[in-house]
C-alpha cells in the first residue's frame, strides 16, 4: 500500500491536533467546558485542524483505511466553520471527550504501521 509525504504529513497534522485536544479536555467536566470559551476555541480550532488535514486525504487512502472516521471529522469542520449556537457547544464537547481520543488511538496504530512498512522497504 503506497502512500506519499503529503499524506503522512496530514495524519500527522491530525495526530498532533487530536493530542492537544486530548490534553485540553483531560479532567474537564461539562460545565467548565461550557463557560470556558478560551478552552471551547481552542477544542473547535483543533477539530478545525483534523476536519482540514483529513479532507487533503486522497480517497483512494481514506478508502484504504476505514478505522479512521474520516468522514466525521470533515463534517464537523464543515458545521464548526460554518453553523453556530448552543447545540454546537455540545457536539464540541462530545467530539473532544469521546470521538477525538478514539481517533487519536486509530491514528497511532495506523501511523506505526506504515511506519513499519517504510522500514520494509
Amino acid at each position: 500500500m503506497p502512500h506519499n509525504d503529503r499524506e503522512l504529513s496530514y495524519l500527522w497534522d491530525m495526530q498532533t491536533a487530536a493530542k492537544e485536544i486530548v490534553e485540553f479536555m483531560r479532567s474537564v467536566k461539562f460545565a467548565k467546558f461550557e463557560k470556558n470559551k478560551v478552552l471551547r476555541f481552542a477544542a473547535e480550532r483543533q477539530l478545525l485542524v483534523i476536519g482540514e488535514a483529513a479532507n487533503h486525504i486522497s480517497p483512494q487512502f481514506r478508502n484504504q483505511h476505514l478505522e479512521i472516521p474520516w468522514a466525521k471529522f470533515i463534517k464537523m469542520r464543515n458545521v464548526i466553520a460554518h453553523e453556530y449556537g448552543e447545540t454546537l457547544i455540545s457536539r464540541v464537547w462530545f467530539d473532544s471527550t469521546e470521538s477525538v481520543p478514539e481517533l487519536l488511538v486509530a491514528l497511532e496504530k495506523l501511523l506505526n504501521e506504515l511506519k513499519n512498512e517504510t522500514e520494509e522497504e
